[in-house]
């Protein structure tokens, strides 16, 4: 195994659209979605065991999980749990992160995962990651993961790649493309040019600390003045003095639609960002019916394209439900229809609001 092969695993979101399972106590990163038997935090490290050391894994997380982290993540050290004080998007982080590496070693060619992802066929994921560790320990580019399309898909945004393409099938990036309407997705879906926006990237420690430099220059000031802080006992009162003082900026919009030297990887593995219950719906294995079911007390009748999410123990009988999504969690029960998931963050916000629920 590569010691200069790294991963940073952000695991800072709360998960608000898979509320009320999620919560600001314990997110959906923390969960077993998949009813799996394992959390999704615990997936994602496990799925990188034949590619990266595990000493070289760094999570970067909210100061208020760093006890499930590490209670989840057996192993890990409390010094590979970077601890923000606030949210500030992802540049930040990734930006605390490859200064931290950087200081161990500056040879590190990272991989940056979302925790709370979905990945079904491992294998061919381990064999992209390692061609784009190869391509980017080799070459001064930022390089990101493409997801080739099924569906005409509104809720993901877009990579358009550039038709020449180098031996290994990576291509230039043309474009950074916002989630589309339905017709523009069947556009982009027929064209064939245009791929998934995984939020998976891949790059040398030292050519994303050059793209920081010069497109978010305030926030490499920040973290050049902490080089000689990481790995010691002042690391975390120098971070929680100057994280806040990063800018609320995505990695997206403050480099990867900026730089000249972005590329595309192509790639097929069964990914989903399971960013709602609907997609959560989409991917696991479903009945005759199109229902899929969590919890071994529920009974359906004439219920269809449903989804049911309860605790084991509690007995639950639907009747009639055509496109619904059925949650218990945290002393909440919610019924929505699946189309209107989008509202589940408002739902979520006006109960908060009115009730001591999280």
């Amino acid at each position: 195994m590569n010691t200069n092969n790294y991963l940073v695993i952000m695991a800072g979101g709360i998960g608000s659209r898979f509320w009320p399972m999620s919560t600001a106590e314990k997110p959906k990163q923390f969960l077993d979605v998949l009813g799996t038997g394992k959390p999704l935090l615990q997936q994602t490290v496990h799925r990188f065991r034949n590619i990266v050391p595990a000493e070289n894994i760094y999570i970067v997380t909210s100061a208020n999980y760093q006890e499930l982290v590490l209670e989840q993540i057996p192993g890990l050290t409390a010094g590979q749990v970077l601890l923000e004080p606030c949210m500030r998007n992802t540049a930040p982080c990734i930006a605390y992160a490859a200064w931290k590496i950087n200081q161990q070693n500056p040879e590190a060619n990272i991989v940056v995962a979302p925790s709370d992802h979905l990945i079904t066929d491992e294998t061919q994921f381990e064999q992209v990651i390692q061609t784009g560790l190869n391509f980017t320990a080799a070459n001064d580019t930022l390089l990101t993961l493409g997801m080739k399309p099924h569906r005409p898909e509104t809720g993901y945004g877009y990579i358009q790649a550039n038709e020449e393409r180098n031996e290994l099938s990576i291509h230039p990036v043309k474009a950074f493309k916002e989630k589309p309407n339905r017709e523009t997705a069947q556009q982009y879906l027929a064209e064939g040019s245009y791929y998934w926006n995984s939020g998976i990237f891949i790059w040398s420690v030292q050519s994303i600390m050059n793209a920081i430099r010069s497109y978010l220059p305030e926030i490499a000031e920040i973290f050049e003045q902490g080089k000689n802080i990481f790995y010691t006992g002042k690391e975390q009162a120098f971070i929680n003095q100057n994280f806040p003082a990063c800018p609320k900026i995505s990695v997206d919009y403050g480099i990867m639609e900026k730089a000249d030297n972005i590329f595309v990887l192509p790639a097929d593995f069964g990914w989903s960002d399971l960013g709602t219950w609907g997609s959560l719906w989409e991917k696991r294995d479903r009945n005759s019916d199109g229902n899929t079911v969590v919890g071994s007390g529920v009974h359906l009748f004439e219920c269809s394209d449903t989804i049911v999410h309860v605790p084991n123990e509690r007995p639950m009988v639907l009747q009639g439900l055509d496109g619904y999504i059925v949650v218990e969690a945290n002393g909440v029960l919610l019924v929505c229809k699946k189309e209107e998931e989008q509202r589940i963050k408002d739902f979520r916000e006006s109960v908060i609001t009115k009730t001591s629920v999280q």
